[in-house]
């Protein structure tokens, strides 16, 4: 390999936080990384930013495309030009501490085990920083890690060997969302999944495409049910099956209440969608491995007909709203 690691950056409109972004990577107190950009049909300066730190480094690559493809497809362009053993990414709205490449190289060279290291991973708020509740852990198993990430006890900002993402490049079943997919596949085709201080910082604002009111929220039913099938068909130890499809149900009465506000924030076309995505799940979820945890609140019962699943949700989010609670 021509370099250590590796750096994926896709791009879609992100010009007022490119220097940032870019200066952190290049900033990196590990000098030999390759930073792959791919700029995905950006309609702002993103393209003319990334084209002049091309100019200014040579580490720095950039890939252009006329036609918006979404984060996975982007990133697993770029993976495809990757050169170093190692491969991580960072989205174009945050960045990294000056040492953080470094720190999870270094554990990849003391454990030759390892195959994923993650970051340590900061929130980043306008006015101050949080880290991520990450559960403590020296070394885990990859099916530990896997686990363990289904539920957010560790998160998916890590560094991983270059032949393992290769093999598994990111989801693309939908535009958002899946790509978190690929982190738990990394981690349960793992040896070791360990920890480093270099620190990621995720940058928290509004703009995002997950805070933005959009069809493109429903995207989460079906990156859930991608994730369901390629665990299986990895043959986990653990029941990913079961433990999903309760996500997959939670997962759904949280896209309600986002269609019950914001549906008629939304044209036609695109409410129907979200509807009829919001029904196919009801219609196709394995109840039988849904847990009393999972249902036995006003909202979460599964309900024999379609229609009364739809009332019960009237009555529920209309008694949230009465009753003052956030949505």
């Amino acid at each position: 390999m021509k370099y250590d690691v590796t750096v994926l950056v896709a791009v879609h409109n992100a010009s007022p936080y490119l220097d940032e972004c870019i200066g952190s990577l290049l900033g990196q107190t590990m000098r030999n990384i390759q930073v792959v950009c791919v700029d995905d049909a950006s309609t702002d300066d993103s393209l003319a930013i990334l084209n002049s730190y091309r100019q200014r480094d040579s580490r720095v690559e950039v890939i252009h495309l006329d036609q918006n493809v979404g984060m996975a497809k982007a990133r697993n362009l770029a993976l495809q030009h990757a050169e170093g053993t190692f491969v991580t990414m960072l989205d174009a709205d945050d960045w990294y501490a000056a040492d953080a490449i470094q720190q999870a190289y270094d554990v990849f060279c003391r454990h030759e085990q390892a195959d994923c290291v993650l970051f340590r991973f900061v929130l980043a708020y306008e006015n101050r920083y949080e880290d991520f509740p990450c559960r403590p852990f020296d070394v885990l198993t990859g099916e530990d890690a896997c686990r363990l990430s289904l539920t957010w006890q560790i998160h998916g900002i890590y560094m991983v060997r270059t032949d393992i993402h290769q093999r598994f490049p990111y989801d693309t079943t939908s535009l958002l969302y899946s790509d978190e997919n690929t982190a738990r596949v990394h981690f349960a085709v793992s040896r070791e999944v360990r920890c480093c201080e270099g620190i990621y910082y995720y940058r928290q604002h509004n703009q995002s495409e997950t805070h933005r009111v959009s069809v493109r929220r429903f995207d989460r039913l079906q990156a859930k049910e991608s994730l369901m099938r390629q665990l299986i068909g990895l043959n986990v130890q653990f029941d990913a099956k079961q433990i999903l499809t309760n996500h997959l149900w939670l997962d759904m009465v949280d896209l309600y209440m986002f269609y019950f506000v914001h549906g008629r924030e939304l044209p036609a076309a695109d409410r129907s969608y979200g509807l009829s995505e919001l029904h196919r799940v009801w219609q196709t979820i394995d109840r039988g491995l849904l847990s009393q945890q999972a249902t036995r609140k006003l909202g979460y019962r599964p309900m024999p007909w379609w229609w009364l699943f739809r009332l019960q949700e009237w009555v529920y989010f209309t008694l949230r709203g009465l009753l003052g609670k956030n949505y």
